[in-house]
């Protein structure tokens, strides 16, 4: 028990070091390919921070446990919204623009339908993930013609992807695109290469870990794979995004906090439940499909319903926290 403990803790430290690993190597590469700061973030920094839950729902559908590979996707974003985004705004209430609200929440909603669609119907299947994929893609595009519009910047303020990349910058200066020094010989290019693919290598071995010990542990307690997936392994994979947004809130940067939980979801579901799709085409557990996808909609619901007034209070921001908390405390009763 205490050795599946550890290795489960140890995997979870292994993908955030590969993650930081993997995005850090990238951007330099990008960098020097000359790639701009702005399409670094929507992409190479917006993407390359959601793949340990990547990582973590492959391996998981790949060795036939559907409960860890959907319940990740399912329990990171109700922890993101409910848990994350309360806490944060419970910290400092956090100021939300409408036309952000009215953009980018109804995408989330949006999402969250669309996964709970897919779970009654045909599950994540190839022609699926196809779709999810060409979802985000249109996403990033739209959101990359928005951000180079100053006009429509100013009017609309930006886009969850582009607040996705900017709070893991606010929160790692590693991360943020700076200007390439000149010249620099094959050991300038070989170290970010090396670090990218290290860091890859380290997030596949760290995904192992998780998933092995998330199935050892369920065996172990008597519980199912689906609960462990929505609770420990979902929450583990979103302590990135905890760490940030709390950041950001502590630092009053309200609409990068809200935005980086937006752009998360988004990317969870059509990047994470595409790229599984494709790779390892899984169905969904009957109790996901029956309740937890709701849990998510209703999440992503209530978030939008209070921002609607241009802000979520603290007393807003607590009761989404006491909502997680009875959510959870659900699932372990009827574990």
């Amino acid at each position: 028990m205490l050795i599946t403990v550890f290795t489960l803790l140890g995997g979870l430290v292994l993908l955030v070091i590969g993650g930081e690993l993997l995005v850090r190597g990238s951007v330099r590469v990008a960098e020097k390919l000359g790639v701009s700061p702005l399409l670094i973030g929507l992409t190479l920094v917006g993407f390359g921070t959601s793949t340990p839950e990547l990582v973590t729902s492959v391996e998981a559908s790949l060795i036939g446990s559907p409960g860890i590979a959907i319940g990740n996707i399912v329990g990171s974003n109700t922890a993101n919204i409910l848990l994350i985004l309360g806490a944060s705004a419970i910290i400092f209430p956090l100021a939300v623009t409408s036309s952000a609200l009215l953009r980018d929440g109804s995408f989330v909603i949006i999402c969250a339908l669309a996964f709970t669609l897919v779970g009654y119907t045909v599950g994540l299947t190839l022609p699926i993930g196809l779709l999810f994929i060409a979802a985000l893609i249109s996403y990033m595009v739209y959101a990359y013609m928005q951000e180079r519009n100053t006009t429509t910047v100013a009017a609309q303020g930006h886009t969850a992807a582009y607040d996705r990349g900017k709070a893991f910058e606010e929160v790692e200066p590693a991360f943020a695109a700076h200007t390439p020094e000149a010249g620099g010989g094959v050991l300038s290019w070989a170290l970010p290469i090396l670090g990218a693919i290290g860091g890859l290598a380290v997030i596949i071995l760290g995904g192992k870990l998780l998933v092995d010990a998330a199935v050892d542990l369920a065996r172990t307690l008597g519980m199912s794979e689906t609960v462990i997936g929505l609770t420990i392994v979902a929450i583990g994979t979103s302590m990135p995004e905890l760490i940030t947004s709390v950041v950001a809130a502590i630092r009053k940067q309200t609409d990068i906090a809200v935005g980086n939980i937006l752009g998360s979801n988004i990317y969870n579901v059509l990047g994470i439940g595409g790229v599984t799709a494709l790779i390892a085409p899984t169905g969904f557990p009957a109790e996901i499909v029956s309740f937890d996808n709701w849990v998510m909609v209703g999440a992503s619901v209530l978030l939008f319903a209070f921002a609607l007034n241009g802000k979520i209070s603290r007393a807003e921001g607590a009761i989404m926290v006491a909502a997680w908390a009875a959510y959870i405390g659900w699932l372990i009763s009827q574990a």
